[in-house]
């Protein structure tokens, strides 16, 4: 069993995702500090890319200010490479192929392995294409995380067969942000995937509310939420970590 599939081990699993280096590192680390110590069970962690195909406006503004700041993907491995020395609960990273191209994949894996990350997403990788990718993070027992949305239909068996960590479950079309409601049928994806593997998926795309997250958690096991935290830390800056614990507190409150 990987570390990440330890996090759905004995509970459903609550995911909060942070944009690294937004709005700086330092707020970075209390934020996630701050997720961890409230019941996360696992952390995505962000590297910002200057053209997020898969976010909304809230994450895109985050990355767009994060790379102004002066972030890159070598402060954010030496962050978390920091992060390390206290915060024990699985982390993965999700960024964009072009990233770890540009970085190198075996360099960019082998400094994963080196610093503790345990699976990397990366949501504009086609999965006919992951093997590029796949075979180095393979290597490096870093999991890559596949990702199944409403369109992939007849394709959601050939992905969960393959699927390592967890499964990340698109929840609606378009791209992240808060919904007010989700009309995918979620429990018809869910049980397709059971159908074909065991191991653990996620629902992530426009979960903001301690209910919604009750609701999908029954179904699925697992709560991905990204929006509605980086719009907190939007609001309140380097005061937003409080405001982050109590909002976590409230999600893994609905679902534990």
């Amino acid at each position: 069993m990987s570390n990440i599939q330890n996090a759905f081990k004995n509970r459903k699993a609550f995911i909060p995702f942070v944009t690294c280096g937004f709005p700086d590192l330092e707020t970075t680390g209390k934020v996630v500090r701050a997720c961890a110590e409230s019941g996360a069970d696992l952390i995505e962690l962000g590297i910002p890319f200057s053209d997020p195909t898969a976010e909304g406006e809230v994450i895109q503004k985050a990355s767009i200010k994060a790379l102004k700041n002066g972030i890159t993907t070598d402060k954010i491995l030496d962050f978390v490479e920091d992060l390390r020395k206290d915060v024990t609960i699985p982390l993965v990273f999700m960024t964009y192929a072009n990233v770890v191209f540009s970085y190198g994949a075996e360099r960019f894996m082998s400094r994963c392995k080196a610093i503790g990350i345990d699976g990397v997403i990366l949501p504009d990788l086609p999965y006919e294409e992951r093997d590029e990718f796949a075979d180095t993070a393979d290597k490096y027992g870093i999991n890559m995380i596949s990702l199944i949305a409403p369109t992939s239909e007849n394709r959601i068996a050939m992905i969960s067969k393959d699927a390592k960590g967890f499964i990340y479950i698109v929840s609606s079309l378009g791209v992240t942000g808060v919904r007010s409601e989700i009309t995918t049928d979620i429990k018809k994806i869910v049980e397709q995937i059971r159908q074909n593997t065991d191991t653990p998926c996620a629902v992530g795309f426009g979960i903001s509310r301690p209910e919604q997250a009750k609701e999908i958690a029954e179904i699925s096991d697992g709560v991905i939420v990204g929006s509605a935290i980086v719009n907190i830390i939007d609001e309140y800056g380097k005061d937003a970590p409080e405001k982050v614990r109590e909002y976590v507190k409230s999600m893994t409150d609905a679902i534990h």
